[in-house]
């Protein structure tokens, strides 16, 4: 379910303030949906129960991480983050899947001691209270849909709520079995099941966001085509000791040393504009530094990428 969506080569901005007061009800309404839960799970003695509260009050928390980092990521670059602070939200993405992770671990030991000494579980009380939940986590999940398209972050949050609707929807039938048939043994299946898809999808998600963070080069972006482009071009005899990296999730950088051909030395920064342009037109770069070398004096066996 990894979603590879491809923002590199367009940069929308979205309206800053806009999602702020949905992300703020959305927190708000599932703040109290995870008090109903626990309340419920514990009066009805349903573990699901509980496993979708923990997974609510997670998504709570990462409603929260999230506006904040929406927040800290407007702040315009700096002396001390030169960067600026688009990262944040990237931060806050790796922050929510490790504490799925978590849950979803925590939730499967929970499942299988259940199974191994079942309690008595009151079905009709479920069934009321994850029907509750579904709605709020339907109702969350629309507000938060919009702005998930455009950033890591909050679509981490979006994430975690299709979950918990799921998880809602999983509880609704594990009740409905245990009050026709008694089925209480269907109650830690069920919370094996939310667990289980907690665990893929955070697992599936997690390592986009570790790339950014690890400098990374874009995973839709070919590094040996960036550079066929660069050397493509007429003046240019090659590209060397290049990074690649992406700065936050929409934005991709270049540096690289540029050996400009000893003929073409006369029109050294004109060859170095059109290098610009062509990574602009074709990759989508905006942020490219690159060193000119003359290719007498060029750099003795350079690397193609990383080094100095």
């Amino acid at each position: 379910m990894s979603h590879g969506h491809h923002h590199h080569h367009h940069h929308h901005h979205v309206d800053p303030e806009a999602g702020d007061a949905r992300m703020a009800i959305a927190v708000g309404v599932n703040m109290l949906l995870t008090v109903a839960q626990v309340v419920g799970g514990i009066l009805s003695g349903s573990l699901a129960m509980i496993a979708d509260a923990l997974h609510n009050f997670s998504d709570a928390i990462s409603l929260v991480i999230a506006a904040l980092a929406r927040k800290i990521a407007r702040r315009p670059a700096n002396a001390e983050m030169p960067f600026g602070y688009a990262r944040a939200e990237t931060v806050a993405a790796l922050i929510n899947y490790t504490t799925l992770i978590v849950i979803g671990i925590y939730l499967m030991i929970e499942a299988i001691l259940r199974f191994l000494s079942p309690e008595p579980v009151t079905g009709w009380m479920v069934i009321v209270i994850a029907g509750v939940a579904l709605v709020i986590d339907v109702i969350t999940a629309m507000l938060t849909y919009a702005m998930s398209k455009d950033s890591q972050n909050i679509r981490a949050a979006f994430l975690h709520n299709v979950a918990d609707a799921m998880g809602s929807l999983a509880v609704i039938l594990a009740g409905t079995l245990i009050l026709l048939f008694g089925w209480t043994w269907v109650d830690p299946l069920v919370t094996l099941l939310i667990a289980g898809y907690i665990l893929w999808m955070a697992l599936a998600e997690i390592g986009s966001v570790i790339r950014v963070l690890m400098l990374g080069s874009p995973p839709d972006m070919v590094p040996s085509a960036v550079l066929e482009a660069a050397q493509g071009i007429d003046g240019v005899a090659g590209l060397h000791k290049a990074h690649l990296w992406q700065i936050d999730e929409h934005t991709t950088a270049l540096q690289a040393h540029l050996v400009v051909d000893e003929g073409a030395w006369a029109r050294a920064d004109g060859i170095k504009r059109a290098v610009k342009d062509e990574m602009q037109t074709r990759f989508g770069l905006t942020q490219v530094t690159l060193e000119l070398e003359c290719s007498r004096h060029s750099c003795a066996a350079p690397q193609d990428w990383g080094g100095a």
